[in-house]
């Protein structure tokens, strides 16, 4: 199958699969099947890839020659990594909302989604990559906006507007490019024949750095998440996060080497900051998506100083945490979502004694929230240990105090199991029923089994990261 079908059929299904839902779930049932086949075929696809590492030609569409716009299509090992991620976040939020309400426009905004999100992974040429790295916005502005909490409007709006605003650092970049080595194919791309590359450097990182998010440009992702449906908040932080962090490796790393060589140091530094900001801002927050939304942040800074060091064994570190942050937030957003709905609060000291009445919904918060604070045995520990050693070894033994934010998360997520799940039982906690949905569990055990897996054998994820930065990057990876 040519990847230009995993791209355009869910784009052009979505409205036909929200009409035709009016009778039946058709639009569930669409953007599960198109997830799966999306999982499979970016499977099929990773075996398939130059064992170099160098790019795999998918095709040339949609030519408009004077202004070199071609939908080039090409994936390397770093880009199908990012497929197999998204798709099977895709599969597994699908399973994560089978109850959401008004699900026909839900699901048709979800197979949206998954269209726009392959073009970014998929696409080389610059305009391209920029229009599908736009079109992620839509589904997600009115996802949020309709079938989020009380000030879904509020959120949705800044949301956009911060994001939609740095992409146009991002479009800028893009045309300078453009005009100084007249072409936007990222493989004909040389930095050698810029004439302003460190301009061009400094924008990409605004627009990728308000994405990831980092510290100061983060202020619209707490918003976002708070007011996010739960499976909606996976998605956010588990896909469109990784977008900014995706992104800022591929253009200012590996594209802009020499650049990325002077300027490292600041993305070392923004990621210090965001680190220890977020993880003090969730220690001392009682509403509990919040917590876990400044927990992701933190956690996106932890990302940040290992592409900053801008080695190969950093950056394994920070593509391997990449994934193990995806697969750990994500279940908590769900589960802090579904107690929500059960309790009628987000106050966690209004959510005590659910161990009582919940066991097994409570030990997968426990299982997920353990590999946030990085215990041994998840793979929360193994991203967190290679990104210390890895810093350390390119940056020096001074920044060996990041550390210590171990201990913040540990704090954050410890004080919050004792006040969700073993407080003295609240009247909210008694009155609730926290049977949960057959589906909606599984997908919530798929999440913790990958966890400990990868945990426990981290050499199923390490072994292709490292391949895919080797072809760039000489020296051992982690």
């Amino acid at each position: 199958m040519s990847g230009i079908w995993l791209i355009f059929v869910p784009l052009l299904l979505t409205m036909p699969s929200y009409l035709i839902s009016k009778k039946i779930n058709f639009a569930k049932i669409l953007a599960l099947v198109l997830s799966i086949v999306m999982l499979v075929w970016s499977g099929v696809l990773y075996t398939s890839l130059p064992q170099d590492g160098s790019y795999m030609e998918l095709g040339s569409f949609l030519h408009v020659k004077q202004f070199d716009f071609v939908l080039h299509l090409a994936v390397d090992k770093l880009s199908v990594i990012m497929l197999l991620l998204s798709s099977l976040l895709l599969v597994l939020v699908t399973l994560a909302s089978w109850s959401v309400q008004n699900s026909r426009g839900y699901f048709a905004l979800i197979i949206f989604f998954a269209g726009a999100i392959f073009g970014v992974f998929m696409s080389v040429n610059l305009l391209w990559f920029f229009i599908f790295w736009e079109l992620t916005l839509i589904p997600m502005f009115f996802l949020v906006g309709i079938w989020g909490a009380e000030g879904r409007i509020y959120a949705a709006v800044k949301f956009f507007l911060y994001t939609h605003v740095a992409s146009m650092f991002l479009l800028l970049a893009f045309f300078l490019i453009y005009k100084q080595s007249g072409s936007f194919d990222m493989e004909l791309f040389k930095e050698s024949v810029l004439l302003t590359p460190a301009l061009i450097w400094w924008l990409m990182f605004i627009g990728f750095a308000v994405k990831m998010p980092l510290f100061p440009f983060h202020t619209w992702l707490p918003d976002a998440h708070v007011q996010a449906p739960s499976a909606v908040s996976a998605l956010l932080a588990g896909v469109l996060l990784k977008m900014g962090a995706y992104a800022l490796i591929r253009f200012n790393l590996l594209l802009m080497p020499t650049q990325m060589q002077k300027y490292g140091w600041v993305i070392v530094l923004i990621g210090i900051v965001t680190l220890f900001f977020a993880g003090f801002k969730a220690l001392y927050e009682n509403h509990i998506k919040k917590m876990i939304a400044y927990s992701s942040i933190s956690h996106m800074g932890l990302v940040a100083i290992a592409i900053g060091s801008a080695t190969l064994s950093s950056l394994s570190s920070a593509l391997f945490e990449m994934i193990a942050h995806a697969l750990i937030i994500s279940p908590l957003f769900i589960i802090a979502g579904f107690i929500h709905q059960k309790t009628s609060s987000w106050e966690m000291d209004e959510m005590g004694g659910i161990m009582q009445k919940a066991p097994y919904l409570s030990a997968m918060f426990i299982v997920a929230g353990l590999g946030a604070l990085g215990l041994p045995g998840t793979m929360g520990f193994i991203g967190e240990i290679s990104i210390f050693i890895s810093a350390i070894q390119a940056q020096g033994v001074w920044i060996a105090f990041i550390l210590f934010a171990s201990m913040l998360a540990s704090g954050y997520m410890i004080y919050s199991f004792r006040r969700v799940l073993y407080a003295q039982i609240s009247s909210r906690v008694q009155l609730a029923d926290f049977t949960m949905n057959k589906v909606e569990f599984f997908a919530l055990t798929v999440f913790i089994f990958l966890i400990v897996l990868f945990g426990i054998f981290p050499s199923l994820l390490f072994d292709p990261i490292n391949s895919a930065f080797g072809v760039y990057l000489a020296g051992g990876g982690a």
